[in-house]
């Protein structure tokens, strides 16, 4: 008589879950370290806006999209992708986040591309003191 041995082809998922649950874990705490801390403008305004696209405006002239660096020069076609990728563009909003001391005309660009777009334009602020 002779014996059949099967050969068993099966992969197990137990390891694989326990790394993608510590990488979740890992990511999220990471994320919520980062904080960027920038003086805003006081306004007495109590109306909380959603934030679909956010472009942060600094000081220093950095331009930055949804947290990443971003040139003023392309922020247009850039803030285009993201309303394609928008389940509800006809209500898309840009939040515009500058500091204190930033030129009035950089936010003034800003407005511009969104209304080019057909978006709303927010500016966000702080409450008074």
């Amino acid at each position: 008589m002779k014996r059949r041995n099967k050969v068993s082809a099966e992969f197990s998922m137990s390891s694989l879950t326990d790394i993608i649950f510590l990488l979740l874990i890992f990511f999220m705490l990471t994320s919520s370290m980062v904080q960027i801390n920038i003086e805003l403008p006081e306004s007495d305004s109590k109306t909380v806006a959603p934030t679909d696209m956010t472009v942060m405006l600094l000081e220093n002239g950095s331009v930055t999209f949804n947290g990443k660096k971003a040139k003023m020069s392309s922020l247009k076609s850039s803030v285009q992708k993201e309303v394609r990728k928008q389940s509800n563009k006809e209500n898309a909003t840009v939040t515009i986040v500058a500091e204190q001391n930033v030129h009035w005309t950089k936010i003034h660009e800003v407005m511009k591309i969104a209304a080019s777009l057909g978006l709303k334009a927010i500016i966000a602020t702080q409450p008074r003191k």
